[in-house]
C-alpha cells in the first residue's frame, strides 16, 4: 500500500464534507511534522453519528477528491471501505501490519482528542502509532485537561521536537497551536452548501 520509510499521516474523519479546514491541518501537517504524505481516510460510517444527515460515501469521497486534485502530497482514501474496518484501532491495526516500514502518525483536531475516549479501544491508537492533535476554535482547553491528555500526560512531545514526532515510539503525541481555521462541515451543510 505505500512505499518503505515513508512518513504518513492519516487523517480519518467522514468528510460530510470535505472543506478547506481539512485542506489547512493537512498542510500544516506536511510542514510541521515532515511528512511525505497526508492520506485522508474517508469513513464508510462514523459508528459516533448518526446516519440521518450523513452524505453518501460516493458524494463524500467525491468532494474529498476535488478539494485536494491540485494537493500533490495528498491522497484520498477508502482504506477502511476496502479493509472492511469500522473502528480506528482497528484500521490501525491492519495497515501498521501490512506495512511495518512505514512511519504513519494519527492526525486529529483537538475536538477529537476531547472526545476520544467515547472511540472503541481508544487506548490502543496511541500505544500503536504517534498522534498530533492540532488546534480547534474553542476546543483547545478542554481537550488538554481531558482524559487522554491526562492519561498520556507523560508521552506528550513538545511543539518544538513535533517533527521527530514519527521517528518516536508510541506513546508519543503533541499538540500543534496552528493558526485556526473556522470552516465547519456542519455549517457547510446548515447553508445547503452539501447534498445528503
Amino acid at each position: 500500500m505505500s512505499g518503505r520509510g515513508l512518513r504518513i499521516g492519516l487523517l480519518g474523519g467522514s468528510f460530510n464534507p470535505a472543506h478547506e479546514g481539512h485542506l489547512h491541518i493537512s498542510r500544516e501537517a506536511l510542514r510541521r511534522l515532515r511528512l511525505d504524505q497526508v492520506w485522508w481516510l474517508v469513513s464508510p460510517g462514523n459508528p459516533l453519528k448518526p446516519a440521518h444527515g450523513m452524505g453518501k460515501f460516493e458524494d463524500r469521497w467525491a468532494s474529498a477528491q476535488a478539494l485536494t486534485k491540485d494537493e500533490r502530497r495528498m491522497k484520498v482514501t477508502d482504506l477502511e471501505t476496502r479493509l472492511g474496518t469500522r473502528y480506528t484501532a482497528d484500521t490501525l491495526r491492519q495497515l501498521t501490519q501490512r506495512n511495518p516500514r512505514t512511519c504513519f502518525i494519527w492526525l486529529m483536531g483537538a475536538d477529537n482528542l476531547a472526545q476520544i475516549p467515547r472511540w472503541w479501544k481508544w487506548t490502543s491508537i496511541f500505544h500503536r502509532v504517534p498522534v498530533a492533535v492540532f488546534a480547534r476554535p474553542t476546543y483547545a482547553s478542554r481537550a488538554l485537561s481531558g482524559a487522554a491528555a491526562v492519561r498520556f500526560a507523560r508521552a506528550r512531545v513538545g511543539e518544538r521536537q513535533a517533527f521527530h514526532l514519527a521517528n518516536r515510539t508510541p506513546p508519543a503525541w503533541t499538540f500543534l497551536f496552528i493558526r485556526q481555521h473556522t470552516a465547519s462541515a456542519t455549517a457547510i451543510r446548515a447553508r445547503g452548501g452539501f447534498r445528503t
